[in-house]
């Protein structure tokens, strides 16, 4: 399943059914898991492990040094989860010393041509990335979020579970879970209602998101008062805590 062009560090562990294309190479450090598939001119390097039935297409770099000038030739790593689509020109940094030394992408991504993912990120699982959606480094994407293409991320920002963006929206802040923004710099305009049904919610529980869109977003409360709010009516409605814990939480001020 290895293409003779190809170049595999005999360290490197690779399980069974892993194919190679052509001209591609793997070093060292790499562990690739059963059945992940990888295309013709990929480089794959630095301590990077992948995981099962990904599918990795030409030209990706994945695992390089980070692009951060602190970065000293520490060990650190990238981990890759099971069943992601890495499509043309992707590039994966692995983490830095400064953060926990390691970039994790989750299950069943869609990342698509071009998408940079830098140092220390942390993607969850079902995302979409469309085409050259840009990761600055530290910043934490949540499960079912997607990005438009041309989305640009600052370091440190947080983005909620099953928020999305628009094409060339660029976020300097936090964006809470279910919220749809757009622009530079972005703002936020709704809930990703479509989405939510798509994925199994709920008419009651579409109807209380939007409602704490509104208290977060129209009330004209400050975000801590929002925030107390939100709480309250998650007492009621489970799927509003996650939208509860990340205000709570959020260091960077939010889209608003």
């Amino acid at each position: 399943m290895i293409h003779p062009t190809a170049i595999v560090h005999p360290r490197a562990r690779l399980a069974a059914g892993v194919s190679v294309g052509a001209y591609s190479v793997i070093g060292e450090h790499v562990e690739i898991g059963e059945g992940t598939a990888i295309a013709a001119h990929v480089v794959i390097e630095g301590r990077t492990r992948i995981g099962r039935a990904n599918r990795i297409f030409q030209f990706a770099s994945i695992g390089g040094e980070p692009q951060d000038k602190k970065y000293g030739g520490e060990p650190t790593r990238l981990e890759i989860g099971d069943r992601n689509t890495i499509r043309e020109y992707c590039t994966f940094s692995t983490g830095t010393v400064q953060d926990a030394g390691v970039t994790r992408v989750g299950d069943d991504n869609w990342i698509m041509a071009y998408v940079h993912i830098a140092h220390d990120c942390r993607i969850g699982n079902n995302t979409v990335l469309a085409n050259n959606a840009q990761l600055a480094g530290h910043v934490d994407i949540a499960d079912w979020a997607i990005l438009g293409g041309f989305t640009g991320v600052h370091q440190f920002v947080k983005i909620g579970a099953h928020a999305m963006t628009g094409g060339g929206t660029i976020l300097l802040q936090d964006l809470p879970p279910y919220v749809t923004a757009h622009g530079n710099p972005a703002r936020p305009y709704g809930i990703n209602a479509e989405g939510l049904r798509r994925r199994g919610f709920g008419d009651g529980a579409i109807a209380a998101i939007r409602g704490a869109y509104k208290t977060v977003y129209r009330s004209g409360l400050g975000l801590a008062e929002a925030q107390a709010s939100v709480a309250e009516q998650a007492a009621a409605t489970p799927e509003l805590a996650v939208l509860s814990d990340f205000l709570r939480a959020a260091t960077r001020g939010i889209v608003r």
